[in-house]
């Protein structure tokens, strides 16, 4: 065990709090009864951080903890950290890239397809007993169909990878051209939903991206238009969606991520033309235990010397000697 004091915001899968609990002091934000007595008490001895995406890091909690160096965070998407408050501490903060991209990507061409040719409905339908009555109704398809990525970075590339395999053409729009990818680049989001026939949110949430995907955008994607967000439910305005969805503005809708999890719009939930997961993008044994292993390795390796393995890049990366 490293003399190192390490503060668990929330749980995590019983694999990693084993493994934290062998290498450092672990002390347990989620149990404690009196929280400002908790930080009161330990705040000063935390040095590191474990946390799940979701849950707030803000500049009040950093306050708390004056010798903080390392917030080691588990889900690709950091956006409820406060990096440059954190930043300015001279904390570093990791999260978990790479080892959950293709797992989300396949999620997301699962989504997708689910919305397209109605896969719950239809078993829906088979176990309510209609099949001897009549067949199943002709369903919509991704043939001839343009899909749109909003956010061409691990997960988008790895979506468009297998998109190709569909024999489906691919747009994309970022803060950037990639000149190394083959898709059509739109500078202006309205006009790549106008030019697709479904839109795949995969941009990171924050302030820059909260409700980008908005009634605008939903109009430009017209009414034989699908929307798929496996991102965050941040960058959809969620009140416009279902506007959209109601009206008939777009045709439908596949959603793993909402603004308010795990608190979803009953309008939503009673829509039959929407497909609707609870978060579960990287929810498989196989890269949920992939991604706790890169949370102990961040820590680990930033207390042996040999600097974090995924920093942000939001944070510095200080110089340090190991033992330090």
């Amino acid at each position: 065990m490293l003399p190192v004091d390490l503060l668990l915001l929330k749980p995590l899968q019983p694999s990693v709090m084993e493994a934290l609990a062998e290498r450092f002091t672990l002390h347990r934000a989620d149990t404690a009864p009196d929280r400002p007595a908790f930080y009161a008490a330990i705040g000063p001895r935390i040095r590191a951080m474990a946390t799940g995406a979701q849950a707030p890091v803000d500049a009040a909690l950093l306050e708390r903890l004056p010798n903080l160096e390392i917030v080691a965070s588990f889900g690709v998407g950091y956006d409820t950290i406060d990096t440059a408050c954190a930043a300015a501490r001279g904390i570093v903060v990791t999260n978990t890239p790479d080892v959950l991209s293709d797992e989300v990507a396949d999620l997301a061409l699962g989504l997708l397809l689910a919305t397209l040719r109605q896969i719950p409905q239809a078993d829906r339908y088979l176990r309510a007993g209609h099949w001897p009555g009549k067949p199943y109704p002709l369903t919509p398809t991704l043939r001839g169909r343009t899909v749109g990525i909003l956010g061409l970075g691990r997960i988008g590339r790895a979506i468009a990878t297998r998109l190709e395999g569909f024999g489906v053409a691919i747009a994309y729009h970022g803060r950037r051209r990639q000149a190394e990818v083959p898709y059509a680049y739109h500078a202006s989001l309205v006009e790549m939903a106008r030019a697709v026939d479904v839109l795949v949110v995969v941009a990171p949430g924050g302030p820059e991206t909260d409700g980008l995907v908005g009634a605008a955008v939903l109009e430009a994607l017209g009414p034989q238009g699908i929307l798929v967000n496996v991102a965050r439910g941040s960058v959809v305005d969620e009140a416009a969606l279902v506007a959209a969805l109601r009206d008939g503005t777009i045709l439908g809708a596949g959603l793993d991520v909402f603004a308010r999890e795990p608190h979803v719009p009953a309008d939503l939930v009673a829509m039959d033309h929407v497909v609707l997961l609870p978060h579960v993008g990287s929810a498989s044994v196989h890269t949920r235990e992939a991604m706790g292993r890169l949370v102990v390795e961040n820590l680990t390796h930033w207390f042996a010397g040999r600097g974090p393995l995924t920093p942000v890049p939001e944070t510095p990366v200080p110089v340090r000697s190991a033992g330090a």
